[in-house]
């Protein structure tokens, strides 16, 4: 097995827009409009270029202070965005948010990073910042999930505790899934990436254990504290309707 990636030759990779290419060919004629797919593609191009620009700058710094700058700005992200979904105004629950995902996703970064890991840096940005991507993405989703599904819930007029637990299954059905399928249907990215780059399978086995654990840990925590956060903002939120 080779140590190294193999490093991917730009005519090569244009290759791969061929398949691209001919989806949006076929939407374009079945009059599903081409121009959204486009501008995805084209969004896709910047952002994965200028992201790869930009960790090879951070990667190449070593600076904890840049480490720490760039997760504060991926939690911030990350707790504005899982609010896209809720009623509620934003600038009601952001904090309960934030504090729903700073908590599940911060602690199981620091048990990940120095708990499994022992990363030394502490802050080795090759590791800190893929895995705190991975693991706010995670708290993300899935408190955004809780909390269109409380929204849902309590306007059928069930008791809160109800419309809570099936808030919170419903927040964890993607990442359960997930469980059930990993290995059987599919080989997560973190895993096929070290394999390909010449890792044993059964040490990037174990990585994958570590990260399917962090997400759903991730995921359950962040979704339970924000639901038992924000119990007071939704219950006005209903009282508010019914006058």
């Amino acid at each position: 097995m080779g140590s190294a990636v193999q490093t991917i030759p730009l005519a090569n990779l244009a290759l791969s827009f061929i398949p691209v290419a001919a989806v949006i060919i076929i939407l374009g004629n079945w009059g599903l409009g081409y121009k959204t797919s486009l501008h995805a593609i084209s969004r896709m191009l910047l952002q994965l270029l200028l992201i790869g620009y930009f960790l090879g700058f951070i990667f190449e710094s070593g600076s904890a202070l840049i480490v720490v700058a760039v997760l504060a700005v991926m939690l911030i992200a990350s707790s504005w965005i899982a609010l896209r979904t809720i009623r509620i105004p934003l600038r009601t629950v952001f904090l309960k948010s934030f504090g729903s995902i700073a908590l599940g996703g911060g602690v199981t970064l620091i048990l990940i990073t120095k708990g499994v890991l022992d990363l030394q840096p502490w802050y080795l940005p090759s590791y800190m910042i893929p895995l705190a991507g991975m693991i706010f993405a995670s708290a993300m989703n899935s408190v955004s999930l809780a909390g269109e599904r409380l929204g849902a819930e309590l306007g059928r007029d069930v008791t809160y505790a109800q419309a809570r637990r099936v808030a919170l299954h419903a927040s964890l059905i993607p990442i359960t899934n997930s469980l059930f399928a990993v290995g059987l249907v599919s080989i997560p990215g973190m895993m096929t990436g070290q394999i390909l780059s010449g890792v044993s399978p059964l040490i990037a086995a174990r990585y994958q254990i570590m990260v399917m654990c962090m997400i759903f840990g991730s995921a359950g925590t962040a979704s339970a504290v924000f639901l038992a956060s924000v119990k007071s903002n939704f219950e006005a939120l209903e009282r508010g309707k019914s006058l």
